[in-house]
């Protein structure tokens, strides 16, 4: 069976083991996530993808996707871009506090190291002009020689994308104070353009003259006045729009899990690529049988027939966190793994959640025991816990980066040792070897007697006994991971939003037999169902 591939991929088929069959339950998505989005010289569109670890241009006709950048290419998470009058391509990379440039021969270099949380950029008149993601924010003009940057203004609540309007000064979203800030480019008293926005995250303007202001949390498009700050709604599309691009007067804007809309009229948004899964990560089945898919800051869940529903994103009311895990609890009811360093109970119908363990390093994998015990992993520290009624324990230590974690019919906890290349099963405080010999595995599961092991280096599904014996490949060449011969990288956080974004490619099991697999190279989930 042939998978064919919805984004850059090194592995974009896959075959199964007799008397197995593979489908996708979800569509691929065309982008790993899309966030600053650029019109370059070419007429093309170049969109940053921080879930992606890449830049990769759009054709705005036939959105047709080309990677311009690939992972481990010299550009690690782009958040925003610009290009000068050369052709150079400066990118914001957000969770290495960076700025690089992408030369047009291909090169890539540091140019400025030490810009905390960096995300906008601008270039207007020779001048090259940075800004800072956090509360107490500065906004710089860099030397492109690697000189120290001069700095324009201090002390201003998150920065966002920005523009140089017609009037020669520096546009801004104040996000923290839900305005729309201007300061001339040699720095001075800001002044308040708009107010009372829908948190506002880019100010471009368009060729006439007027601002395009995206809103992440309100998810609305706005046409916004420069003199007088009166606002008009372009378009609704939903929480989590990012940036804005024109190419001629056409307006494009770009949302976080990596659609990309033109406004063709007022309230009037066309789909040039769907929005899709940015990664995707954990994987769990409810007691009704609904698949819930961790991806990061949009968690969904899904039955079949149907398209993912989004459940949960980080501007809804009650949301855990950045998710990476998750194992059912009961109706309605998940625990997860969060980027912030918790374990917690999520309830997204009743938009509440509640932390069951803090203060942890970068926890990944989850499993519940039949009484109700979330044992979990942390591949920061190489420990494994575990929590119940607010008591947490420590099962195990001295483990290299355990990400997934399982739980067999008789209570034995099993653990994929990922840097080490096995999977591990706890007894006493001590581990034990179960199975060795393995690539990069990360997604655990026990179904049916099996133990079930996603290795992401060598693409295979792998199934053993509970001992680690009877090896068998269910399905190779799966569409998960990074491309062969390269490592995913481990991101960094971004500011107040999330910690360390390390990723794993997730497994589940229905009551049906059928095994979900995280196709996290390509933004889909794949379900491998017995004949």
């Amino acid at each position: 069976m042939t998978l064919a591939s919805g984004r850059p991929a090194e592995n974009p088929s896959a075959q199964v083991a007799e008397g197995w069959t593979l489908t996708r339950a979800t569509r691929p998505s065309r982008l790993a996530g899309a966030n600053g989005i650029r019109t370059g010289a070419d007429g093309k569109i170049y969109v940053a993808q921080v879930a992606g670890s890449r830049v990769s241009t759009i054709d705005p006709d036939s959105g047709e996707v080309s990677a311009l950048t690939a992972i481990g290419g010299g550009i690690t998470a782009p958040d925003d871009l610009v290009f000068d009058d050369e052709g150079n391509l400066y990118c914001t990379e957000i969770t290495l506090n960076r700025v690089s440039v992408l030369r047009p021969n291909g090169t890539a270099q540091v140019l400025q190291g030490e810009i905390n949380t960096a995300n906008p950029i601008t270039f207007h008149q020779g001048r090259l002009i940075v800004g800072e993601l956090t509360l107490d924010a500065r906004i710089m003009e860099l030397d492109r020689n690697g000189g120290a940057p001069k700095v324009l203004l201090e002390h201003v609540p998150m920065v966002n994308a920005f523009d140089v309007g017609p009037d020669g000064k520096l546009y801004f979203p104040a996000q923290g104070a839900n305005e729309i800030w201007r300061i001339g480019l040699d720095g001075g008293e800001p002044e308040v353009v708009a107010k009372d926005l829908g948190v506002p995250d880019s100010v471009k303007f368009h060729p006439d003259g007027y601002i395009v202001s995206t809103q992440v949390h309100s998810g609305q498009v706005l046409k916004i006045d420069p003199r007088t700050g009166a606002q008009e709604v372009l378009a609704n599309i939903g929480p989590g729009l990012d940036n804005v691009t024109f190419v001629g007067k056409r307006i494009f804007v770009s949302h976080i899990t990596g659609s990309i809309h033109e406004i063709t009229a007022p309230g009037v948004a066309k789909p040039l690529l769907e929005r899709g899964l940015q990664w995707p990560l954990g994987l769990a089945v409810g007691p009704d049988g609904a698949l819930f898919i961790a991806d990061g800051g949009f968690v969904y869940t899904f039955a079949a027939g149907s398209d993912p529903q989004l459940v949960g994103h980080l501007f809804s009311p009650g949301f855990p966190g950045w998710t990476r895990d998750v194992a059912a609890y009961g109706p309605g009811e998940w625990v997860v793994t969060t980027a912030a360093g918790t374990v917690a109970r999520f309830r997204p119908g009743l938009e509440e959640s509640e932390v069951l363990a803090s203060g942890l390093g970068v926890p990944m994998g989850v499993a519940l025991a039949a009484d109700g015990t979330a044992v979990f992993t942390d591949a920061q520290t190489g420990k494994v816990h575990c929590v119940k009624d607010g008591n947490v324990e420590e099962l195990a230590s001295g483990l290299d980066k355990p990400s997934g974690v399982a739980i067999g019919p008789d209570g034995t906890i099993y653990v994929s040792e990922t840097d080490a290349g096995r999977v591990v099963k706890i007894a006493g405080g001590r581990s034990e070897t179960v199975i060795d010999g393995l690539g990069r595995p990360e997604g655990l599961a026990v179904h049916g007697g099996r133990l079930l092991v996603l290795d992401v280096r060598t693409k295979e599904l792998i199934s053993t006994d509970l001992s680690g014996g009877a090896r068998e490949v269910l399905a190779s060449s799966l569409p998960v991971g990074a491309p062969v011969g390269m490592e995913m990288p481990r991101l960094g956080g971004i500011g107040i939003f999330c910690g360390p974004m390390w990723t794993m490619s997730g497994i589940t099991a229905g009551a049906d037999g059928t095994i979900y697999i995280a196709g996290s190279a390509e933004g889909s989930v794949l379900a491998l169902k017995p004949e």
